[in-house]
């Protein structure tokens, strides 16, 4: 007799409530967050700014996004984390509200913009660990090649849309409904993880948070590969928010047709996201960071479109493959960090991840004006094109990131491979 299929739920069981809710809000607030650093940097502009004031501002929300995560890193390891999210949510939304205000009333000055990017950042900084450490807490390891390539495919997708209406709306009506639009998608996103509830609650802890943050690090700088990466993506970062916070915009201005070009382009890095997060469903690579840094080299693409003044349709092409290559990168880098990562370390490894990944973000945007007046706009993107792909090809060079496989769940501990990196010693 042969077996019915399963009915949709049964196969969809690996997609819980928590993970359904968690991913729901992430593309609403992804749907503002993809239009207002567009809408922020052409606000600038319009207020009479330059290449250099659109950094300061970038720059501004950046500084206490990497002062306070190793805050929100704690915080969630100690705290339910959906409440955090929903805190960092209703904070975020209020300090949009303010600035789109601001920027409607058409007497914004820089340091309103300054102060009031600043808050997002401190917002962005309690949600992001939080976020992490849930997501990651909701998925079984056997699915999370799968639910992590839905997860980042869901997000991504809200790149596409936000991006292009970001961009759109900013033209026709103006960036400060862009970020209004942008407060309401944080107020929607808070009310959501309002359902949230903790899959385990947080484990007690014995001691302060001082000890807690050692023991964060403890288990974020004994695994090599783990650093090494992230080193990698302290210059890489800062040489990415350059070229789209800062370059992207004031080519678009001067070279393309404004805020829709630069929106078209962002979208087609949406494009890019999405479409490999449908492979990556279905792909399960062995060596999983080895294969992640294959993506990497592609990140250093739209700089090196923006360099050379391609055409609006092979800038594009570059943020398309763009795309690709975030996403390769993102799903095996998740599916390391929950496989090797003890849970109740979720939120504080993120911290620390970020913290560094982000380290350089503030001093790379604040300088990206200063150096496009020392080099000219496109020798500092050559300069960053550069830098991409050189840090693609070095961190090949540790062993740990080449070797690191997947393991599977199902088979016992005696069956089971030497893993690549030694597990963290018992404090």
């Amino acid at each position: 007799m042969p077996t019915p299929h399963p009915p949709p739920a049964r196969r969809l069981a690996w997609a819980s409530r928590n993970f359904r809710i968690q991913t729901a809000a992430t593309v609403i607030s992804g749907l503002g967050n993809a239009g207002a650093p567009i809408a922020t940097a052409f606000a600038v502009l319009g207020n009479g700014g330059g290449t250099a004031e659109v950094g300061y501002v970038t720059a501004a929300r950046l500084l206490p996004t990497v002062l306070f995560l190793l805050l929100g890193g704690t915080l969630a390891d100690r705290l339910p984390r959906h409440r955090i999210m929903v805190g960092a949510n209703l904070f975020s939304a209020v300090a949009q509200a303010v600035l789109a205000a601001l920027v409607l009333a058409g007497d914004v000055r820089l340091w309103q913009l300054l102060v009031l990017s600043a808050a997002g950042g401190a917002g962005y900084a309690l949600y992001a660990p939080a976020a992490g450490g849930m997501i990651m807490q909701a998925v079984p390891q056997e699915h999370a090649t799968r639910a992590f390539s839905v997860f980042r495919m869901s997000q991504n997708a809200a790149q596409i849309g936000g991006a292009a209406l970001g961009g759109a709306l900013t033209t026709a009506v103006g960036p400060g409904w862009v970020l209004a639009l942008d407060a309401l998608c944080f107020l929607l996103s808070a009310a959501l993880r309002f359902l949230l509830e903790p899959e385990s609650a947080p484990a007690p802890s014995g001691g302060s948070m001082l000890r807690d943050l050692r023991e964060g690090w403890r288990e974020f700088s004994s695994r090599r590969w783990l650093w090494v990466i992230v080193l990698q993506f302290a210059v890489l970062i800062a040489c990415i928010n350059a070229v789209e916070a800062v370059y992207g915009p004031t080519y678009a201005n001067e070279y393309l047709g404004g805020a829709t070009d630069w929106g078209l382009a962002m979208s087609a890095y949406g494009f890019g996201l999405v479409a490999t997060g449908l492979l990556m469903v279905r792909w399960r690579p062995r060596r999983i960071l080895l294969v992640g840094n294959w993506g990497v080299f592609l990140f250093g693409l739209p700089a090196l479109a923006l360099a050379a003044r391609f055409p609006l349709p092979l800038l594009i092409a570059a943020m398309f493959l763009s795309g690709v290559g975030v996403t390769v990168f993102g799903v095996n880098w998740m599916v390391a960090l929950q496989q090797e990562i003890p849970e109740e370390m979720f939120s504080r490894v993120t911290a620390y991840d970020e913290l560094g990944s982000y380290s350089l973000a503030p001093i790379g945007t604040a300088l990206a004006g200063p150096a496009a007046v020392v080099l000219g706009l496109s020798g500092a993107l050559w300069a960053c094109a550069g830098l991409c792909l050189l840090l693609s090809a070095l961190v090949l060079i540790d062993p740990q990131v080449r070797r690191l496989s997947r393991r599977d769940p199902h088979r016992s501990t005696a069956d089971a491979p030497v893993p690549a990196v030694a597990p963290t010693p018992t404090p």
